[in-house]
């Protein structure tokens, strides 16, 4: 509900917006590239004596306001290009113009340029990687606009050596997502995840991002704590001119809003729900079960403190719906003065079905009677609804080209409605059939103070920042039914068959970030020092309590048989709710709580050598982090004990550039790196994860990784939108964490987190930007991104375990786009495709020797390759935009298999464990811009 200080905003961004309507005297007009006619973002127009001047836009687009009609000279400028000179006669309300800049070819012996670097474009993605000291690879808001991603995850991986798991985590060259570290404007983020070290891109709305680089080598400025990649997400900041943009769109998946059905048939599909969808823009939840006294062995639920409708509703979403708001405003006073505003909400509802998914695992082989053996058998039908909220108030003056200032914040919260039904059979061939309904609200603030400092021709930057982030679980429900009782129907076994689970995560980080650039020349060589700081820290507290649905074994007023009637529409009724009938009793576990504390202080010294056409970056960082795990030694109450884990360590660098001309770069890097445990990993909380029907635990003896890293990159850029990269990189893992499972009592699961001796893990990757006007399509671009990988893990001697891939590498990557755009008739188009090769998902086990041979594996777990085809059409019509797309058009089956690799065994397993149809997606929005 919106209160009126919601509405006093909304009205002040209305005002503000409107106002730059009124003006009376434009001046429009578009800049491109003479030769690709590609638009030039962040050129500078400037009316020749006047003090009106303005940078171009996303789209090339200018406009510049003038007091009254005549005759003025207009100038634009762009780094790389010859400036081109206009006289211009102004004589109606608007004046519209095509400017089209040559790019300048004389090759300069020294440039030194002052001033900002435009990232949000192609070509300034383009020159940071160029320039940069390091290995790195990025995306570009215009990008992001092209292939209309709708948020981070989906733009991320368009960017080479990138893998999506899950629709939200990152992988980079084949490694899980704990080998990445995430920071947003120069600051930290907390893990978004109650139960890895992983941070969720699906959060983040595609239109808050100005940037996404990807730094692949490692540098004394970075943090330590990265292998795969450093991924820096930067918000938007000052915009180019006034506006006020609203879009509206829809989305509809043939799974979920449309199914076919027999006989050609077309209709709703009946999405199955228990919540009306509200709730996930609701805070007051966290105290619900509080309201409660610990330890209270029975809790009457005739008191109406619970919401007991457990019904599942039935509903036929027409369409997903999206909506966003974005306010721009800048003040410029002089040519160097600015005050820019910027400010946008988003809002999305979708919804998401999985019907008759495979979901199964698979023990060791039976030799006996040859045949594979299910460790559980079943078939799910899942329905999720999620709502997306994302909020963004950026603010930011700059004094002059030496100083500048920036407040951002960012808010973003994701609530999801999921409701899971299963049928199938446990590892002891019971029957079973399973429910699991859940609300799950993540939540991500940052805000940053900033600033960028130019003193004497060296540059001081700082940020000082604070975040937030948080998982809540409230009331999670479970039922449990099967036949162990009776083999010929299927009902309650005992009272902890109907659960109610209460669980909340919350995060917080405070950091302080400073760098210093000094030059410092040495006789011709123009060599500069750099030296920072670093600290950071941050908290976590993780509470849970458990309750289960009970009765009197003995003597109680329940029904006759009431373990076999319809356990929604009959049992879980108010008139079963008392003492004597149906009562909710705690399972108290203090063990399953912890909270955490970790101290971190890192510094850094860096020398800068360029050395005519060669260029050496070296440095040393250290790091110091403590990290203290508090957790309960007794389940029945509070009986905390601190475990503490200290690493000091210095993580030497080395990256060397090679300039053969203008066009032609090599890159060689070397680095040292670390991946320690998270808070998660070192408790001993047990959390039951219905997907996989098993619990996760961590594990307190958990030792930090470290890693060697090798790079060797050569670079070709054609021009400034172009590029052509080839990368060959080498990674040594000294105690590789993974992500694995133990079998207990013969069939019950427990995933958790272990040490491998050793890895390696080496690739190349070829990246292509070009565009096609040499072939005689001038409007066509293509990008292309491709990866080969290989890895292997080591044992120690004597383990069961066997070499094999890490997990989560994948053995080859595959991103291509072809891209048109027409800039006289505003319109662009895309077809994008994706394809990832089998990786490892679960590390299997080897559970029988003879000999000391392996005679009987439990296989790892793949998700199998698939093909996904994305288009996507966008046309502008003066203020109008309208945008349609189809995204994963070939709709392949996501396929997950258990897959033997011994050659010792008799017969090997490959069969499906999971498998179930995403669905097309075909969406369409609507913008208006007021300017």
């Amino acid at each position: 509900m919106f209160k009126k200080r919601h509405l006093h905003f909304f009205l002040f961004i209305l005002f503000f917006g409107l106002s730059s309507v009124l003006q009376a005297t434009v001046i429009k007009g578009v800049v491109t590239d003479k030769t690709t006619k590609e638009p030039l973002i962040g050129a500078t127009v400037q009316l020749v004596s006047t003090s009106q001047a303005t940078l171009t836009n996303i789209d090339g687009e200018f406009e510049l306001k003038t007091p009254q009609k005549g005759t003025y000279t207009i100038e634009v400028r762009y780094l790389g290009y010859l400036p081109e000179v206009q006289e211009i006669e102004l004589a109606n309300r608007s004046l519209a113009l095509e400017i089209k800049l040559s790019p300048d070819n004389q090759l300069l012996e020294e440039v030194t340029v002052t001033g900002r670097q435009l990232r949000y474009s192609d070509a300034g993605i383009l020159s940071a990687q160029k320039n940069s000291l390091v290995v790195q690879t990025g995306v570009s808001a215009q990008q992001i606009k092209r292939t209309q991603d709708s948020d981070a995850s989906e733009v991320i991986r368009r960017i080479p050596g990138i893998s999506i798991i899950d629709d939200k985590f990152v992988m980079i060259r084949g490694l899980s997502q704990r080998y990445n570290n995430v920071w947003i404007n120069q600051g930290a983020v907390p893990s978004s995840e109650a139960d890895s070290r992983a941070f969720s891109f699906d959060i983040i709305p595609s239109s808050q991002i100005d940037n996404m680089i990807i730094i692949k080598s490692a540098a004394p400025q970075y943090p330590a704590d990265f292998t795969g990649g450093f991924i820096e997400l930067t918000t938007k900041s000052i915009p180019d001119s006034n506006s006020l943009s609203i879009s509206i769109g829809s989305n509809f998946n043939s799974e979920t809003h449309f199914k076919q059905f027999l006989g050609g048939k077309r209709g709703p599909t009946d999405f199955l729900g228990f919540d009306n969808s509200l709730r996930p823009l609701h805070a007051g939840i966290h105290t619900k079960m509080n309201t409660y006294p610990e330890n209270h062995s029975a809790i009457n639920l005739l008191d109406n403190q619970l919401n007991n409708d457990w019904k599942i509703r039935k509903r036929h979403p027409l369409g997903d719906l999206k909506f966003n708001l974005a306010f721009n405003r800048v003040w410029r006073w002089d040519s160097e003065k600015e005050f820019g505003l910027l400010a946008s909400a988003n809002y999305s509802n979708s919804y998401k079905s999985y019907l008759n998914m495979e979901n199964s695992l698979f023990g060791s082989y039976d030799q006996v009677n040859n045949h594979p053996v299910y460790l559980r058998q079943s078939k799910d039908n899942q329905y999720s609804q999620d709502v997306k909220l994302g909020m963004l108030l950026n603010l930011a003056y700059r004094f002059d080209s030496n100083h500048q200032l920036e407040f951002k914040n960012s808010f973003n919260q994701l609530g999801k409605d999921r409701y899971t039904e299963r049928e199938g059979f446990d590892a002891q061939s019971n029957r079973e059939k399973s429910m699991e309904y859940y609300y799950s609200a993540r939540t991500i603030y940052n805000t940053q103070l900033a600033g960028k400092h130019t003193l004497n021709d060296n540059d001081l930057d700082w940020t000082l920042g604070y975040a937030f982030s948080n998982r809540n679980l409230p009331d999670r429900r479970r039922i449990l039914l099967n036949d162990e009782l009776e083999s010929d129907r299927i009902g309650l076994t005992s009272g902890t068959d109907i659960s109610r689970e209460f669980t909340y995560l919350n995060e917080h980080i405070g950091s302080l970030n400073v760098n210093y650039n000094h030059k410092l020349p040495i006789k011709n060589i123009n060599t500069d020092i750099r030296v920072g700081a670093y600290g950071e820290y941050r908290t976590r507290d993780y509470d849970t309590r458990l309750f289960y649905y009970n009765w009197n074994y003995g003597q109680n007023d329940l029904p006759k048989d009431f373990r076999y009637l319809p356990i929604v529409d009959e049992l879980l009724q108010p008139n079963h709710y008392a003492y004597n009938q149906l009562y909710l009793q705690e399972q108290v576990n203090k063990l399953n709580d912890y909270r955490g504390k970790n101290t971190h202080l890192a510094g850094y010294l860096a020398w800068n050598i360029p050395l005519d056409k060669l260029t050496l970056y070296a440095g040393l960082r250290y790091e110091y982090s403590k990290m203290e795990v508090v957790s309960n030694t007794r389940a029945h109450q509070s009986s905390e004990r601190s475990s503490y884990y200290t690493y000091n360590d210095l993580f030497p660098t080395l990256n060397i550039s090679y300039n053969l001309n203008e066009s032609h770069q090599f890159r060689l890097a070397y680095g040292r790196t670390i991946n320690r445990p998270e808070f998660r990993e070192l408790s001993p909380s047990v959390f039951y994860d219905f997907e996989l029907a098993s619990n996760v635990q961590g594990n307190s003896e958990l030792e930090a990784a470290l890693i060697d890293n090798i790079d060797l990159r050569y670079e070709f850029y054609p021009s400034p939108t172009e590029l052509v990269s080839l990368s060959l990189f080498y990674k040594h893992f000294s105690n590789p964490i993974e992500w694995t499972y133990t079998v207990n009592g013969g069939t019950n699961l427990t995933y958790s987190y272990a040490n491998a001796k050793a890895a390696r893990n080496y690739g190349v990757e070829l990246e292509i930007k070009k565009n096609l006007d040499f072939i005689g399509l001038p409007n066509l671009s293509l990008n292309f991104n491709g990866a080969l990988i290989k890895s292997t893990v080591d044992f120690e001697k004597g383990s069961k375990e066997r070499k094999r891939a890490m997990q989560g590498q994948s053995p080859y990557l595959i991103n291509t786009g072809l891209f048109y755009t027409h800039p006289t008739l505003n319109f662009n188009a895309g077809v994008l495709y994706n394809r990832i090769g089998k990786r490892i998902v679960g590390v299997g086990r080897s559970v029988g020797t003879v000999g000391g041979e392996s005679t009987s594996d439990i296989p790892n777990s793949y998700e199998m390759p698939r093909n996904s085809l994305d288009l996507s059409f966008g046309k502008s019509f003066k203020n109008f935009e309208l945008k349609f797309y189809a995204k994963d058009v070939i709709a392949n089956k996501v396929v997950f298999k258990q897959i033997s690799e011994s050659d010792t065994q008799k017969n090997r397993v490959d069969e499906v464990t999971k498998s179930y149809r995403p669905g097309r997606n075909f969406g369409f929005s609507i913008g208006y811009t007021f300017k």
